[in-house]
């Protein structure tokens, strides 16, 4: 049964951070991409002005480089959901786990038609098309130099080869 008392909240949620993560994912397809590089992604997509990209979709408030910080967890939690509505395939490599759009995702994903769905697929596109084939200490450094005020520290994983299948 599904408790109504509480609004759903759409910012920030898995919904919306899994609906990035599908868009991220196929215009990587047919790349797979692992967690951390997702969580660094899931960030910079809505920040590419950040990157020396396009402008940002969000605005530039003082403290977002602490959002990285908390975003991996909200990120797993996200990509489970766009898991079990079969947007997004898990696979297992010598690098460990990482992740794909699925055949369902391209459909998906070309039904998101409104100006900010269209701005986060460019978006998306001009970031994979720039950070995607970098290797984890690669992207790690270009972030630190472009946003020196936060420091890319997951854990162990960011620091293991591979990050883009």
């Amino acid at each position: 049964m599904i408790d109504r008392s509480e609004p759903i909240g759409l910012f920030n949620s898995k919904l919306e951070t899994g609906t990035r993560a599908v868009v991220l994912l196929d215009a990587a397809y047919p790349r797979a991409l692992d967690l951390t590089r997702l969580t660094w992604f899931d960030h910079l997509v809505v920040h590419t002005g950040d990157a020396g990209g396009p402008s940002s979709l969000h605005p530039a408030l003082p403290e977002r480089t602490g959002e990285l910080l908390v975003r991996r967890r909200l990120v797993e939690d996200s990509l489970t959901l766009m898991r079990r509505v079969h947007l997004v395939d898990a696979v297992v490599d010598e690098h460990g786990v990482a992740f794909r759009a699925s055949d369902e995702a391209a459909p998906f994903v070309n039904l998101m038609r409104t100006e900010y769905a269209q701005t986060l697929k460019e978006c998306a596109k001009w970031l994979i098309e720039h950070f995607a084939d970098l290797s984890a200490e690669e992207l790690a450094r270009r972030v630190e130099h472009r946003l020196d005020r936060w420091s890319v520290e997951f854990s162990s994983e960011s620091s293991q080869p591979g990050g883009g299948s």
